[in-house]
């Protein structure tokens, strides 16, 4: 693994979260996500943006509806409220930006 590659996972779901925050309280669905994301990954595939979004579902940030169909829907929970918000402390792997205010 490198650290290109690890940063780039990192990065992504810390844009996920961030999308699903603008999205709340209602969510977002995979395409819309993947749109959003796309802007700053051009080559992400559907595959790594759910790889991450699992990973985030592992984490308690975020409840999926539908994982096991072509059409995801995800929103945040509490608690990735609070890491996006910076409430909380974020454990690595996840490239949270500082607070700046």
């Amino acid at each position: 693994m490198t650290d290109m590659e690890k940063s780039r996972r990192e990065a992504l779901r810390w844009m996920v979260l961030s999308s699903l925050n603008f999205a709340r309280p209602a969510g977002a669905g995979e395409r819309v996500i993947l749109g959003a994301v796309k802007d700053e990954i051009r080559d992400l595939t559907r595959l790594e943006l759910r790889r991450e979004m699992d990973y985030l579902l592992g984490r308690g940030l975020l409840d999926l509806e539908n994982p096991h169909t072509p059409h995801w829907h995800a929103r945040l929970t509490r608690h990735g409220v609070d890491v996006v918000e910076h409430t909380v402390e974020v454990e690595p792997g996840i490239a949270r930006p500082p607070k700046y205010w």
